[in-house]
């Protein structure tokens, strides 16, 4: 039998962040905000998302470290936020951000 393909960033995603995140701007907002061009964007600011309070407070860009902090605990990264996800894994979470790099 061949090996199994390991999963790419749009897959991990679709597996993983899909079912509250949308990829595109014209989408319902679901639990969770779009993600179309979030590389870049202002943590808490984009149009058409109600934010928890910690959120809305936070004043920072979502560049790859940040990135990386909130998909390895959230909470660390903002206390009160409202996200329960978590990735230990750092090659997941390196996949994922780089398919969300994609979509700007």
């Amino acid at each position: 039998m061949p090996a199994a393909k390991p999963p790419d960033g749009a897959t991990l995603f679709k597996q993983q962040c899909a079912t509250c995140h949308t990829t595109k701007a014209s989408d319902p907002v679901r639990q969770g905000p779009s993600l179309y061009k979030i590389a870049g964007r202002a943590a808490g600011k984009a149009d058409g998302f109600k934010y928890s309070p910690a959120l809305v407070k936070a004043d920072f860009v979502w560049d790859d470290a940040k990135l990386d902090a909130w998909l390895t605990n959230p909470q660390d990264l903002i206390p009160g936020a409202v996200m329960a996800y978590r990735q230990g894994k750092a090659e997941t979470r390196a996949l994922i951000i780089a398919y969300l790099k994609e979509l700007n």
